[in-house]
């Protein structure tokens, strides 16, 4: 099980906010102090990622809630399956319902999209990689549910890496002089090369790992052969379910996907109240 990151709470009370604002007027329509139970099923299967998000907003607002799960994150999940049961103050769980749906959604969308690229190449050495293209404010429970899915998460933000690419190539005026000037940070160092002259330059400049974009297969055999194991090559660009088994056969090391955060297709849940 990865690990979780250190925002859930901050993350949930904006979450909150942003649906509840001054007070839920129609869970107001049930008397204060009501207990219920209830559970949530999917409608489809899936990997399910997101219960520390779940919980989080029950334990905001209605601390005495108890959540028990019958499935953890990173596990798959099949149509109607329960995969929680709750009880607790009324109220709370018809405020808390919404949001907390919309976190296990969107984060078990992003576990499963990750899991079927990763199951198309389980018996390759390439694996799967995010990007920066995440949805703004959710970039960590993202990254986290791609880990979830069986895939490996890229730098985090601006800030723990360098990715030279071809804005930056362009303000420093050339390959060399970017790389140059990156190494005196001190922290790791990817070029984006666009042809096999870049890479060339790029590996005589010193960079740390290669980012391929958008290479055709025979281009990235050709920059695989150049290469020749000096530094990690990464591939990025158009790569889709169809195309990402060939990609990783011309023996690349990573194969990044912007898609896996930023085209979400939430998961089916549902939430059904019991008398």
């Amino acid at each position: 099980m990865p690990a979780l990151p250190d925002n859930i709470q901050e993350t949930v009370a904006i979450a909150l906010r942003e649906d509840v604002g001054h007070g839920d007027l129609t869970a107001n329509l049930i008397a204060a102090g009501t207990e219920t139970t209830a559970t949530v099923i999917t409608r489809e299967a899936a990997i399910l990622c997101g219960t520390a998000w779940f919980d989080e907003v029950f334990r905001q607002l209605d601390n005495s809630a108890q959540i028990s799960w019958s499935v953890h994150d990173g596990e798959s999940i099949h149509n109607g399956q329960t995969v929680c049961k709750i009880s607790g103050i009324a109220q709370a769980i018809l405020t808390g319902e919404r949001t907390a749906l919309n976190f296990l959604q969107l984060l078990s969308g992003t576990a499963t999209a990750t899991r079927e690229y990763v199951e198309i190449l389980k018996d390759c050495k390439t694996q799967i990689l995010d990007t920066r293209k995440t949805l703004p404010g959710l970039r960590s429970a993202q990254k986290y549910a791609v880990l979830c899915g069986g895939g490996k998460n890229h730098r985090m933000g601006l800030y723990d890496a360098i990715l030279i690419k071809e804005n930056h190539i362009l303000a420093a005026g050339s390959i060399t002089a970017a790389i140059t000037t990156a190494k005196k940070q001190g922290v790791p160092i990817e070029t984006e090369v666009e042809n096999l002259s870049e890479l060339e330059e790029a590996l005589a400049a010193g960079t740390d790992r290669i980012l391929l974009d958008n290479f055709d297969l025979d281009g990235l055999r050709q920059a695989v052969a150049i290469n020749n194991g000096r530094v990690i090559l990464e591939a990025s660009g158009g790569v889709d379910q169809e195309k990402i088994r060939s990609i990783a056969e011309t023996g690349v090391d990573f194969i990044s996907i912007g898609a896996l955060t930023k085209h979400v297709r939430a998961i089916d849940f549902s939430m059904k109240f019991h008398r």
